[in-house]
């Protein structure tokens, strides 16, 4: 049986090549909140390893003899993170302090990962890597619902110029930016910035939308 790979089977989620307006239903994440500057800050370092870790023992659990009930085999899907600050319906754009982002950072779960499975991940890591926090890590089940979304290439310091294309998108289909305290700015890394140039990273940058009154 072929992995199963999000980015391949639910491609309008991932891989979008034209703006575009999607329901995105419930998912299963493991999560970290966190603040500061994702270039610089140790708590979004820590973030990263922990996601990566705990996303990674429940993969490699099927060469250790402790596969949960329900196991498939897959592909890691991409780091996602929802960003925002103090200021109300931060969309991405206008001048910021780095240092001042607010953020969750998160890694999309196969459906079998339920609490139970969690905690026996978190168990396993912690003896793996003891110098960890798993107490910042969470199970999330999270439902988007209405957004649209667009594909970025390039440097994320770049985004404010696609991000206005989505906007001139969103109001030609009828629809209003959603963004609030329930729901963020969101971005999906598709490239790696260690291992790719600027100008080729693909981030899916997605945004809640509703329907404009009589639309």
């Amino acid at each position: 049986m072929d992995k199963i790979d999000y980015k391949k089977t639910e491609k309008h989620l991932y891989q979008p090549k034209v703006p575009a307006i999607v329901e995105v239903p419930e998912m299963v994440f493991f999560a970290v909140d966190g603040q500061g500057d994702p270039n610089t800050s140790a708590a979004y370092a820590e973030a990263l390893q922990l996601l990566y870790g705990l996303s990674f023992t429940v993969k490699m659990s099927k060469m250790g003899g402790e596969t949960p009930a329900g196991y498939v085999d897959y592909v890691v899907p991409p780091l996602e993170g929802l960003w925002w600050t103090d200021q109300p319906g931060f969309d991405g754009r206008g001048a910021v302090d780095k240092d001042q982002f607010y953020w969750t950072s998160m890694i999309r779960q196969p459906e079998f990962v339920t609490e139970e499975v969690f905690l026996w991940a978190r168990e396993s890591l912690a003896r793996k890597k003891p110098g960890l926090d798993l107490s910042k890590a969470r199970l999330w089940r999270w439902e988007e619902g209405l957004c649209a979304h667009i594909l970025h290439i390039g440097p994320y310091d770049a985004e404010p110029a696609t991000i206005g294309k989505l906007d001139l998108f969103i109001g030609e289909q009828g629809c209003i930016p959603d963004l609030s305290g329930q729901r963020r700015h969101h971005e999906i890394y598709l490239g790696d910035p260690r291992r790719t140039a600027p100008e080729r990273l693909r981030t899916v940058i997605r945004h809640p939308v509703r329907r404009a009154e009589g639309r």
